[in-house]
């Protein structure tokens, strides 16, 4: 990837099943400029058990009654849906991603259909056997951080780190410690891994989102820093990409009104296509460190700022004063930086009102 900020449309489930709403999803985020599409990758029998109960908002959204193993299941896409859609992103000419939740998954898409990188959600951050499954792969990641606080992040950077090197060692805490403390390991973690700061809740409240965490994990391991949304709207996005993230994450959904989980904290296609513009705007925003005038600038220096001129008519050999000497535009004549050096000063020559002084 550049360096140039990631946009990726998460599309997620909300194709709600459908590989034809799948496929106008793929065209949506093209049409909208986005980097990469992403959708979500799962066998639900090896995600969800049958117990597991809904999240509040998956309730609020999808009804009470149904199970989240029911819920999810009708939200599968199989593998020749992948193929439809890999080869929609190629005509398309964006990135296809997917978000593997499960070792039969990831097989997939590292092996199968050698996908360039892998998306970690949230959730999997303390699933340290699927981590070290991950890592193994040899793929960069880009992991995102909902739920967790350093500590859980390092222990995760750990598991990938031990995977990354191979090491012949039995997986264990320690040896993840080891593996994140070596010079090895952390060149392997900056190498291929962005964090994303992330709050997991559908949709977030903005109270709560913290993006000045960015910076704390940035500093705290090293590595590069996005974020994952899920607020409404594209103004914390956009903030994020003034706060130096390198990915932007954020679901879209054809419609936010059709059922389904993510689809009310999801942007419309107009929605996603003003937020990638306004990134690409803001990414050229901001430039260079240096402060000094830019070429667009300069040509209204003169204009905007203003010389030393007489305040009224002054005859050669009478000094300076503040009742003869002004500040005025245009600002091509005597810096009025030097107005108090040239108090006493006497005129060399005869000045009409308004005419610039001179050395």
């Amino acid at each position: 990837m550049s360096r140039r900020v990631y946009v990726i449309a998460e599309a997620g489930v909300n194709h709600n099943g459908s590989i034809a709403a799948a496929l106008d999803l793929v065209d949506a985020a093209a049409d909208a400029g986005a980097d990469a599409v992403k959708f979500q990758t799962f066998r639900t029998e090896k995600v969800v058990s049958r117990l597991a109960p809904k999240a509040e908002y998956q309730k609020k959204t999808t009804g009470a009654e149904e199970s989240q193993y029911e819920m999810i299941k009708k939200l599968e896409l199989d593998e020749s849906a992948h193929v439809a859609l890999i080869e929609r992103c190629r005509s398309k000419e964006i990135a296809f991603l997917s978000t593997p939740f499960d070792p039969e998954s990831l097989d997939m898409l590292a092996n199968r259909f050698e996908l360039p990188l892998i998306k970690i959600p949230s959730g999997e951050i303390t699933n340290a056997p699927f981590l070290l499954e991950i890592a193994r792969t040899g793929k960069p990641v880009i992991f995102s951080t909902g739920m967790s606080n350093l500590e859980e992040i390092e222990e995760a950077l750990g598991v990938l780190a031990f995977g990354y090197l191979d090491s012949r060692e039995p997986p264990s805490m320690s040896a993840f410690m080891k593996a994140f403390e070596s010079t090895e390991g952390n060149a392997m973690l900056k190498e291929r891994v962005i964090l994303l700061h992330c709050t997991t809740e559908y949709p977030a409240p903005f109270g709560e989102i913290n993006l000045k965490a960015m910076e704390t994990m940035r500093n705290a391991f090293g590595l590069p820093v996005g974020y994952s949304d899920h607020t409404e709207g594209i103004a914390v996005p956009i903030a994020a990409v003034a706060l130096g993230a390198v990915v932007i994450e954020k679901h879209f959904t054809l419609d936010c009104n059709l059922p389904g989980p993510d689809h009310k904290a999801s942007l419309e296609p107009c929605e996603l296509k003003q937020m990638v513009k306004s990134i690409r705007e803001v990414e050229v925003a901001l430039g260079s460190s240096i402060k000094q005038p830019t070429a667009s600038e300069l040509k209204n220096k003169a204009v905007a700022r203003k010389s030393l001129v007489a305040a009224r008519d002054i005859s050669k050999g009478t000094p300076f004063s503040e009742e003869n000497l002004a500040v005025k535009r245009p600002g091509d004549g005597i810096n009025p930086i030097r107005y108090w050096e040239w108090l006493g000063k006497e005129a060399q020559r005869d000045y009409s009102q308004d005419e610039q002084v001179r050395d």
